[in-house]
């Protein structure tokens, strides 16, 4: 069997840290055979660390040499490279958020649906065995209809005070398309068909605005903050269940925290750690199970997933019109704080 050929674009730390290593251990089934970055000094430096031979100074020129790109660039450039890799006759693998609003998913599911490619999108945390485990439970009729979902990715004081986290043109938000969208996936994800109907949310920057503040993540500029660092929402499904939403960078709470769980009419269910809370026997029963939130087990996971779906091996977990409707949610989620209203999702 032939290898999958595979080019990296964008070599920034997502790439360097969780796409490239993972891929390398796949070498039996993939080749990393290029890299491209705009700043080409990376590139080179990239290439020669993970000794691979070819260095592009355009990601266009790739294409003709690959059978997949791996797309690890500011959120504003997913959708451009996307579709430029999909009309080029290329599978894309691309990093979290899908892009930067709906218009742009779907410009990139209507180019993967013409060029017959895949679009698969990193949202890596289905991959975990915390969320397996759940969502076989889920399929198993443990939670049964769902009525309430509790989401909370928090982060006491950790602003990303690297690369352009913090830029707006080019991410299009703060803690919640970069952070609280994998939680927002996986939630929807367990939810299964779910449709959201409205959404009534609230972005704050007013802690990372301030002079002074601790931070753990590095560096940035108070005055020049101009993303969310702390995001609550309330969203209704067309089937009255509902979801609360919560996320943050820079929160003054005790510690980072992560939660999902889920109220259902048959039992109740929480991820992390993972339990079962139902009524038997006329008593309450809570059960546990180990299954973990490992996340460099989950990017191979992923890694391999991508690799077999490219081959005809398997399907993509993650489809591009899942992520597209993550990206709704953002974009209702952002609107309805700036409107000041709830917002209807129209599909």
């Amino acid at each position: 069997m032939n290898k999958l050929k595979l080019g990296v674009i964008g070599v920034g730390g997502i790439a360097q840290n969780r796409h490239i290593p993972a891929f390398k251990k796949l070498d039996h089934l993939v080749e990393i055979i290029g890299v491209q970055d705009i700043n080409f000094e990376l590139s080179e430096k990239v290439a020669s660390e993970f000794n691979i031979t070819n260095v592009f100074e355009e990601y266009n020129e790739m294409f003709k040499q690959v059978d997949a790109v791996v797309i690890c660039t500011p959120n504003k450039f997913h959708a451009e490279i996307s579709i430029a890799a999909l009309n080029s006759g290329v599978h894309v693998f691309c990093e979290k958020p899908m892009a930067m609003n709906r218009k742009e998913c779907d410009a990139m599911i209507e180019a993967a649906n013409r060029s017959g490619k895949l679009l698969a999108i990193g949202y890596h945390y289905r991959f975990t065995d915390a969320a397996i485990t759940a969502h076989r439970a889920i399929e198993e009729g443990v939670v049964g209809d769902a009525l309430v979902t509790r989401v909370q990715a928090l982060r006491r004081r950790k602003v990303p005070g690297w690369g352009v986290f913090t830029n707006k043109e080019l991410q299009g938000g703060g803690s919640l398309i970069d952070y609280g969208c994998h939680l927002l996936d996986l939630a929807m994800w367990l939810q299964k068909d779910a449709q959201p109907v409205e959404v009534l949310g609230k972005t704050y920057n007013r802690l990372s605005k301030t002079p002074d503040q601790i931070n753990d993540w590095g560096t940035f500029d108070y005055e020049t903050f101009e993303v969310d660092d702390h995001v609550s929402s309330f969203i209704t499904f067309e089937d009255g269940s509902t979801m609360q939403f919560e996320c943050s960078w820079s929160a003054n709470i005790k510690e980072d925290k992560i939660h999902l769980s889920m109220s259902g009419v048959d039992g109740g269910l929480n991820v992390y750690p993972f339990e079962i809370y139902q009524p038997r026997f006329g008593t309450f029963f809570n059960e546990q199970a180990y299954a973990e939130h490992n996340e460099d087990n989950a990017a191979q996971r992923q890694s391999l997933n991508f690799v077999n779906s490219c081959l005809g091996l398997e399907d993509l977990v993650v489809k591009p019109e899942e992520a597209r409707r993550v990206s709704s949610l953002i974009d209702a989620i952002y609107q309805s704080s700036e409107e000041g209203r709830s917002v209807r999702i129209e599909y």
